[in-house]
């Protein structure tokens, strides 16, 4: 009978996945930039926007002005710290504060975003 994988190959292959992760979390390290603000949209349409570097608590209203979410920034990072949905799930997501980072609250159709300034240039000039 023959042996499929000797110990050579395991070693090999594990050798391999080191160098994948490592590969995949230098990417991931480069691309870890601080936000400068957040935008705030429901249904899609920008309501605010807001440095990281205030502290403060934003309420958020319907379009009815009743509020649904309380949005605090706090030490540059921005976290949902009041809901009325029925699942408050946003409440349990992290504090955000790296560009591109989100908060979404999928029954009131608020979505809180990191922007940055990018200096002009687009993914392909940097």
């Amino acid at each position: 009978m023959h042996k499929r994988f000797g110990k050579n190959d395991l070693l090999f292959i594990g050798v391999l996945l080191l160098a994948c992760g490592l590969v995949l979390e230098g990417f991931r390290l480069m691309n870890h930039t601080a936000g400068s603000s957040v935008v705030v949209t429901r249904n899609g349409e920008t309501i605010l926007t807001c440095p990281l570097s205030a502290d403060r608590r934003i309420p958020i209203e319907d379009s009815g002005g009743k509020i649904t979410n309380v949005l605090e920034i706090k030490n540059g990072r921005a976290k949902m710290v009041e809901a009325d949905c029925p699942d408050g799930l946003c409440l349990h997501q992290k504090a955000i504060s790296i560009k591109n980072e989100n908060i979404v609250c999928l029954p009131n159709r608020v979505v809180v975003t990191v922007t940055g300034d990018d200096g002009g240039f687009d993914g392909f000039a940097q």
